[in-house]
């Protein structure tokens, strides 16, 4: 017989006892087993033994309650975590590249094909996501890709160099900041996703739309609602026609996100008249002539979001305090951090931001923090209509010890 508690498995899952209650269990072990009369006093040989015992049960019960954590998908994190999703068929995404909507102009009926080249002033190279043919308005904005992986910051202005030329082609620029990439799919990211892939065998409901367009490689973020009413429903600032289903896609190229979509909708369901229209072919069952049908998406706007934050000032700021806090903005603002990403219409929250600064340690005490759509930011909150994709820039982030 032993006096050390034991841990407990029941409806609560496992509970281990206190680690004070299993190093009172030990001593009274040590106790009966010399005879008694000892001492438990910390200082003592014994109650170092005791002390040792007792924090190596503890360990150990700690390691079999994470392991038991990993078993549940909202808590699970790495190898268990890719087990789980295993079950699922999925694997963790790997890194993705930043995506930037750049406006071209050029001569009426040029085609730019995808896979077009442009570079970026920190000398990146981006490559196309789709096929265009410039209008006869001479402008048309395309989605480029960064051709490395990883979060590289493409503020607005800076893919400006025609890297490949194409006759016809004349210019490339980017009014607003890209979209910036990931590296190896965050828990948070990857949790969400085997959520949505539950309903991966359904089709025609929304989950199983936005499912498949985010397992699609290269995307980043997607949004899918729908109007299901014979008359046309405002959604925020976007008219949805009657029966329409709704789509916006950030990264992927435009092939693979209108299949994505296409394999998902409800048969003779309408789209919303975005800015993207592929034609995906039918070849299941069928020969050349194979039923080609129009699937139209949209490529959303991207929307700087800004920044305005106070710290209190101390003499323990270190020397890079602001390049810390606006890191931590920024890991925050994708999802980097274990939370939510700002996405295609959500509400970014100033508060979302408070305590990934104050992790950064007891110096970082944050007065102030507001975000907006200009610059400084001077709200608690700021809207992103479901056509609108949030990006963030280092630039955007006014930071002031006060």
């Amino acid at each position: 017989m032993t006096a050390v508690p034991v841990p407990t498995l029941g409806p609560n899952g496992f509970t281990a006892p206190d680690e004070s209650a299993i190093r009172d269990g030990v001593f009274t072990d040590i106790n009966v087993a010399f005879g008694g009369a000892l001492n438990p006093a910390p200082s003592e040989p014994q109650g170092q033994l005791a002390d040792s015992l007792a924090a190596t049960i503890g360990y150990t019960n700690d390691l079999f309650l994470d392991f038991t954590n990993q078993v549940d998908p909202a808590f699970a994190t790495g190898r268990m975590q890719d087990a789980i999703a295993r079950i699922y068929y999925l694997t963790r995404n790997g890194p993705l590249p930043t995506v930037v909507t750049a406006t071209l102009t050029g001569a009426a009926g040029t085609i730019i094909p995808a896979g077009s080249l442009a570079l970026a002033a920190d000398q990146t190279i981006y490559t196309s996501l789709s096929s265009v043919t410039i209008p006869l308005t001479g402008t048309i904005d395309v989605q480029f890709a960064a051709t490395t992986d990883g979060p590289i910051a493409a503020p607005a202005g800076t893919l400006t160099t025609i890297y490949r030329a194409i006759p016809g082609w004349d210019t490339i620029t980017n009014a607003a900041d890209g979209t910036l990439g990931r590296n190896v799919e965050t828990r948070a990211d990857f949790e969400t996703r085997r959520g949505l892939s539950v309903a991966g065998n359904a089709t025609g409901i929304l989950q199983a739309v936005r499912g498949a367009v985010l397992s699609v490689p290269d995307v980043l973020d997607a949004y899918v609602t729908e109007n299901s009413l014979a008359t046309s429903v405002l959604v925020g600032t976007v008219t949805l026609p009657p029966h329409s289903l709704y789509v916006a896609a950030v990264g992927g190229t435009d092939a693979d996100v209108a299949r994505a979509i296409w394999t998902k909708k409800n048969p003779g369901c309408d789209y919303y008249g975005g800015n993207v229209t592929v034609a995906v072919e039918d070849q299941e069952g069928y020969s050349i002539p194979y039923p080609t049908y129009n699937v139209t998406f949209e490529r959303p706007a991207s929307l700087p979001i800004y920044f305005n934050v106070e710290i209190a000032t101390s003499s323990t700021v270190p020397s890079d305090g602001e390049a810390q806090v606006k890191a931590a903005i920024i890991a925050a603002f994708n999802g980097t951090d274990g939370g939510q990403r700002a996405g295609i219409g959500a509400t970014v929250f100033a508060s979302r931001y408070v305590c990934p600064i104050g992790a950064l340690g007891t110096w970082a005490r944050v007065v102030s923090l507001q975000v907006g759509l200009t610059s400084p930011g001077a709200a608690d909150s700021a809207t992103v209509q479901i056509d609108e994709n949030p990006t963030i820039d280092a630039a955007d982030i006014t930071v002031a010890f006060v």
